[in-house]
């Protein structure tokens, strides 16, 4: 991963990230960035999946601003605290535990965090050629939910089967119906197979192109 001066993608410096950021796994982020940059072994960091995601968003990010910054003039000035602001955004929203979502049939008593479900979804999508996933939502799907006698505790989806919204990035040889078709395919798949988690709709947003010279994809 390319990194700047600062230990930072698209030149945002460590001292742009909060002291007090940490992950659900009780690491700062910072550190987790200048480990990456230093290449430093951790046995920690590259077992732990909420150090892997930090990166993971980190690398997506890096992406976009290394691609924005083609398009822009030499002598644009960067807003690095802006990109520091977007990078704990993604963050916090890909890599909070989250709401507790259901498993298995209205008759059961299984469960599982969000943070899990998504990045399994995740993977699943990625194992796709010239394809890469990125945020990815998990809600209860209001026409085939279980109405409970009482209301589910905070944080809690009903029980029922889940609508999931997924973004992904497609390499450019990929015709754009059938890339969302083998999204949809691989998450119902897993939550199948892996989970145990009823589907009842997958929604695929296209958030970018990519230029997939070299890789795999599909025609269509």
């Amino acid at each position: 991963m390319a990194m700047n001066e600062g230990g930072a993608p698209g030149g945002t410096s460590f001292e742009d990230v909060p002291e007090d950021e940490i992950l659900p796994c009780g690491r700062e982020l910072a550190q987790v960035w200048e480990q990456a940059e230093t290449g430093e072994p951790d046995p920690h960091t590259a077992g732990c999946p909420h150090c892997a995601d930090a990166l993971r968003a980190l690398r997506s990010l890096e992406d976009a601003v290394a691609r924005t910054r083609d398009d822009e003039p030499q002598e644009h000035t960067w807003d690095t605290t802006a990109l520091a602001g977007r990078v704990m955004d993604v963050v916090r929203l890909e890599l909070r535990p989250g709401r507790t979502l259901p498993l298995g049939e209205a008759d059961e008593d299984a469960w599982i965090v969000e943070a899990a479900a998504a990045r399994t979804f995740r993977a699943a999508v990625d194992s796709l050629p010239g394809v890469r996933a990125g945020s990815c939502r998990i809600e209860a799907d209001p026409q085939d939910t279980v109405r409970p006698a009482a209301a589910p505790p905070p944080g809690r989806l009903p029980r029922g089967p889940a609508r999931i919204r997924v973004e992904v990035q497609v390499g450019l040889s990929w015709n754009l119906q059938l890339v969302a078709d083998e999204v949809r395919a691989r998450i119902v798949a897993a939550a199948d197979r892996e989970l145990g988690m009823r589907v009842a709709a997958v929604d695929v947003v296209i958030a970018d192109l990519l230029d997939d010279e070299g890789t795999e994809g599909r025609q269509g």
